[in-house]
């Protein structure tokens, strides 16, 4: 890209920048370190204030440049994400919003453990919640990596490893100084610049267009060089039946997964009455319905303008699609019109990343501290001392997302996220709903529900053709692929029920009625929820 590009977006990425580390720094010096500040933002938030900052940390990176660049090259295939992210969140608000907000405190654990014993269920669903946040955390980093790179002309490995480094620096100083309350600005702020700037862009492309989307459509198609298959499902999942699995796998993944995302479920504990909660949830749903409906006219758009031979030459994975489109909505590269466009995406891509490391970083340290280290150091761990082991927990998860975020530079960020939402799905979900509807479910049902999805949908990772076998591989070189789909949801997913279901029936555990109706009755009224 061309040096004024280059200084514009800096500039802008410098400006969120500013004025988010000004957002920390007012917050940590009114804050009073107790675990309920630093975990929930002491519930303070209204329900608009949590909608909106609900959108801010599930509308990330994977949706703004990851989503758009699918539809661009594989059209209508690619719309499979806008529409699983926005159905999960009927999921979310008819089966999980005000049951966890009266049920828990601050994280996943909280509902399980209350009526089970404690220390087996935190240590196995605080492993889970981390291993959940990591892997979203990683897509997050490729998408700062692509974002710059393409800033800086492709200018080498160089730029991507020092951003992706950068974001993770940022992401910790956020989450150890700011806690919960600077996480919830940043993330209003940021869903506020994201939802404008795509209503721009999407604006741009109806009126280049002269408001027919069938025209956009039919010239999305005709640049695409697959005709009408561009609009028809199968040009990526339809093959063989292998890839038709794959479709089915990746759908249940996106629309159980966010149930079971941590960083979203403690966005529940931030408002201080359930019916919050629920509101939060609806404000969401609005917010993020109109986004994901926008990223369909942006990602035909990309194909229709761009062509997706100009995309996939920028990024194989597609990422770089919408950048690439606002810099021909404002005239192309030559022009001062594409330069300002292009650099006000960047930014707000820029802000989009940060906000949602940010929230997934506080979710995973929270893990780290509230269950695991209070699980394993001793019953009731001091909060201040909760507090400060998050804070460095902080510190590790950002270093190992930095790794693997190198590592996997090369994969589609929405492709990234849908591998975390079916682990989410797998470990996460099954042990969620047993736990808030099952009255028979015991300890060993618990852990054997949490272990039982986590550990195979890794393995099945780890053994499909995302690792090794194919070109497009993290390592293309080796060949240890036994698992033929790309998503291990579909296998998963059943897994965690099935796992949970066998434990709980074997145990010699009695469930304790009297627990369970405490739960129950706590769950449906609100009435003792912390």
């Amino acid at each position: 890209m061309k040096s004024d590009h280059q200084t514009l977006a800096l500039l802008l990425f410098s400006a969120f920048v500013a004025v988010t580390l000004a957002i920390t720094t007012w917050v940590s010096r009114n804050r009073h370190g107790s675990a309920e500040e630093f975990y929930a933002g002491g519930r303070l938030f209204s329900p608009m204030e949590n909608g909106f900052a609900i959108a801010g940390d599930y509308m990330s990176a994977a949706s703004f440049l990851g989503i758009s660049g699918l539809i661009a090259l594989f059209g209508y295939d690619g719309m499979l994400y806008s529409v699983g992210f926005l159905v999960a969140w009927l999921v979310v608000l008819f089966l999980v919003a005000e049951l966890v907000r009266n049920c828990g405190r601050f994280t996943l654990a909280d509902v399980v453990a209350a009526r089970m014993s404690e220390r087996p269920v935190r240590i196995a669903a605080g492993t889970s919640s981390v291993t959940v946040s990591v892997l979203y955390l990683v897509a997050q980093m490729v998408g700062a990596g692509s974002l710059v790179a393409l800033l800086l002309g492709g200018t080498g490995e160089a730029a991507q490893t020092w951003t992706v480094i950068g974001v993770g620096a940022l992401m910790v100083i956020y989450v150890s100084l700011g806690g919960m309350r600077a996480t919830t600005w940043i993330q209003i702020v940021k869903a506020v610049m994201l939802l404008g700037g795509t209503i721009a862009l999407t604006l741009l492309v109806l009126v280049r267009f002269h408001g027919n989307f069938d025209q956009l459509l039919l010239t999305a198609a005709e640049r695409s060089g697959h005709g009408e298959k561009f609009l028809a499902p199968g040009l990526k999942y339809g093959e063989n039946w292998t890839a038709r699995l794959d479709f089915i796998s990746l759908g249940l993944a996106l629309v159980l997964g966010t149930a079971g995302l941590p960083h979203i479920l403690s966005r529940f504990y931030t408002v201080p009455t359930a019916r919050a909660a629920r509101r939060s949830v609806v404000w969401s749903i609005g917010l993020i319905g109109g986004f994901y409906l926008m990223t369909i006219v942006l990602g035909f758009g990309a194909a229709a303008i761009v062509g997706p031979e100009a995309v996939r030459g920028s990024n194989a994975a597609g990422n770089t699609a919408v950048p690439l489109l606002a810099l021909d909505l404002g005239g192309g590269a030559d022009s001062t019109g594409g330069t300002v466009l292009f650099a006000i995406v960047a930014a707000v891509a820029f802000a989009t990343i940060l906000a949602v490391v940010a929230g997934i970083t506080l979710a995973s340290s929270a893990s780290v501290a509230h269950d695991l280290y209070a699980s394993l150091r001793r019953r009731n761990a001091e909060p201040r001392s909760e507090v400060a082991v998050a804070r460095v927990a902080a510190v590790g998860i950002g270093v190992v997302a930095i790794a693997l975020g190198l590592l996997a530079r090369d994969l589609n960020v929405a492709f990234l996220v849908g591998l975390a939402f079916a682990v989410a799905a797998s470990a996460n979900l099954p042990v969620l709903l047993y736990s808030l509807f099952w009255r028979g479910f015991t300890t060993r049902g618990a852990v054997w529900a949490v272990y039982g999805g986590l550990i195979p949908a890794i393995a099945l990772v780890l053994l499909s053709p995302v690792v090794s076998g194919s070109p497009e591989s993290l390592f293309p070189g080796v060949d240890f692929q036994y698992f033929p789909l790309q998503n291990p949801g579909l296998v998963s997913i059943p897994l965690g029920f099935i796992a949970g279901w066998l434990g709980t029936v074997t145990s010699t555990e009695v469930a304790d009625e009297a627990k369970h109706a405490e739960t129950e009755v706590r769950s449906l009224t609100g009435a003792g929820a912390a």
